[in-house]
């Protein structure tokens, strides 16, 4: 009975929750609604990628992109959330982000990198399904377990410490049921990030993260404007995946983001400045007022911190 109530629910409730994030603000073909002359300058060089800082046969960030002339990458240990993201596997460059249905996004003035991950086919992992993939890949590399809680858009909290106790939850009701055998294998982590997906949404991100000041921008900080399900007020969300410094103190980051349909998550070009994308400059982000990314335009206020 219960695993028929969570199948229809499924069906149900997907759709709603999808609406909340990563709605299309203004373009008709999943937010590539840039041509290609305007994507590209009279020579042809993609907008918005310096490719002096492109190592092409690189397949993480740290090998593939160079920091801005006169910026070093910041200092990471080796688990920290930093060295994780620096070294997830990258496509072969020039491959592009796929959608769950098997087709490409256009990448031209989007993005400059993919991220290398299989949507099985799941029309799933939109934009803050992401920013959840990233932490729950991260938390369960180092085997964080109890830091593994992300909340639903309705009722209750995926928790993954009580999923590797053998329980599974109806994210209607928030309730747990002892459901199987004990165990934290790759299959009952994917499960448990699946329902997730599902059943979360810029909304339940901001259950789950803080407010930070922009000057006081990290890696694994999330950019994150949240959406109401079947209204007018959109939401989206990225997340950042590097960042340098130079001697005087000021931060360029890169980010990253999936979009709706399900699709591949990718680096985000800076069409803002050619000379240091895929990088964004912090100060100069500042003097804009605004983040202006390819699909999306945050306000400064909008930078979040997971709990």
């Amino acid at each position: 009975m219960y695993n028929k109530k969570l199948v229809v629910s499924i069906l149900t409730l997907t759709l709603v929750f999808s609406l909340a994030s990563c709605t299309k603000k203004l373009d008709k073909d999943s937010g590539d609604s840039q041509t290609k002359k305007e994507n590209r300058t009279d020579k042809g060089k993609t907008i918005g990628v310096n490719p002096e800082l492109v190592n092409k046969d690189g397949d993480t960030i740290e090998k593939r992109y160079n920091p801005p002339k006169g910026y070093k990458r910041v200092k990471a240990d080796k688990y920290t959330f930093t060295n994780f993201v620096r070294n997830e596997k990258l496509k072969p460059y020039g491959q592009k982000s796929i959608y769950y249905n098997g087709k490409p996004k256009k990448s031209e003035g989007v993005y400059d990198a993919v991220f290398d991950v299989d949507l099985e086919g799941k029309n799933i992992l939109h934009c803050a399904d992401s920013c959840y993939k990233f932490r729950g890949d991260y938390l369960y590399s180092i085997g964080r377990y109890d830091k593994m809680k992300f909340h639903f858009v309705g009722k209750g909290i995926a928790d993954f410490d009580k999923y590797t106790k053998g329980y599974r939850v109806d994210p209607e009701t928030g309730e747990y049921f002892l459901m199987g055998e004990k165990s934290s294998d790759a299959k009952v982590y994917k499960k448990f990030m699946d329902t997730v997906y599902i059943y979360s949404s810029t909304i339940s991100l901001v259950e789950d993260t803080k407010k930070v000041k922009i000057d006081d921008i990290r890696v694994g900080d999330i950019f994150l404007k949240d959406g109401t399900p079947g209204s007018k007020r959109v939401g989206h969300a990225i997340t950042v995946v590097d960042m340098a410094e130079n001697s005087r103190g000021d931060k360029a980051f890169m980010l990253a983001q999936s979009y709706m349909p399900a699709q591949q998550p990718q680096i985000l070009v800076n069409k803002n400045n050619d000379e240091i994308g895929p990088w964004y400059s912090l100060k100069e982000v500042k003097e804009m007022g605004k983040l202006k990314t390819p699909q999306w335009t945050f306000e400064l206020d909008q930078l979040a911190r997971f709990n």
